[in-house]
């Protein structure tokens, strides 16, 4: 799959807002309002997944050399995944959401991530 293809805008299936492509050269695979994702692939970037269910933001947490990540688990599967923060300078994202989902607390989030386990 190219960068084209993965680098799209598209709009978000949660909030129903239009979401631009990332500028700083990584891709877009969240809403940056609602903090949502779509659950499309097995590994990052091969859209082998047939789920498609929504990904719904549970928790942060931070990784050496990566920052901050956003825990998503899929409403459909279940299924628990984390994708990079975005700090693009057209549409961030929301980073009082963020904020929220920090005060979750890292060690919910860090283990609904390894153990794959629901949240309360």
């Amino acid at each position: 799959m190219s960068r084209t293809r993965e680098n799209t805008g598209f709009r978000c299936e949660q909030c129903g807002r239009s979401v631009a492509p990332l500028t700083n050269g990584s891709y877009r695979n969240h809403c940056p309002f609602c903090l949502y994702s779509k659950h499309v692939d097995i590994t990052p970037g091969d859209w082998a997944c047939a789920c498609r269910g929504l990904m719904e933001p549970i928790g942060v947490r931070w990784k050496s050399g990566k920052g901050y990540q956003i825990v998503h688990r899929c409403r459909r599967c279940r299924a628990v995944r984390v994708n990079r923060t975005a700090d693009d300078a057209l549409q961030p994202d929301d980073y009082g959401l963020i904020l929220q989902l920090m005060a979750l607390g890292e060690e919910k989030s860090e283990e609904a991530y390894t153990l794959r386990v629901q949240l309360p």
